[in-house]
């Protein structure tokens, strides 16, 4: 087993749909990890992506989500005053609301994130494709 993981909303997107788009690494983690989760904020960014068409799901954005979570026995991490906290911390390489909630989140549970976003290692977590 290995340590937690934490999909990013790409991540989460990528691994319902058995995209190609997650490496062999990538897979392999998300198969041994303790857990495997994904942040609240997450849920935000699908049904705001359907909601604007760039995003077409087979049924609504919250069944999907929830469906999602279920057969993948994911973990929703809650935004918390904390994690919310450290997000406003974190240094503004990276200005995407909803990414900083996924990186704070990560750092603050010590979890390495399924992403293909390079600007997440700049805040010295662990990632993979």
């Amino acid at each position: 087993m290995s340590d937690p993981l934490l999909l990013d909303t790409c991540g989460l997107l990528w691994l319902a749909a058995g995209h190609r788009r997650l490496s062999g690494p990538a897979r392999r983690r998300i198969d041994s990890a303790t857990l495997v989760g994904v942040s609240a904020i997450t849920a935000w960014e699908v049904g705001l992506k359907a909601a604007r068409g760039e995003l077409k799901l087979p049924m609504e954005a919250e069944e999907w989500f929830e469906g999602a979570i279920e057969h993948h026995r994911l973990q929703v991490f809650e935004i918390t005053p904390r994690i919310a906290f450290e997000a406003n911390r974190l240094p503004w390489h990276h200005r995407d609301p909803a990414d900083r909630f996924i990186l704070a989140t990560a750092r603050l549970h010590h979890m390495a994130v399924v992403t293909a976003d390079d600007n997440f290692a700049i805040y010295g977590v662990e990632t993979f494709v």
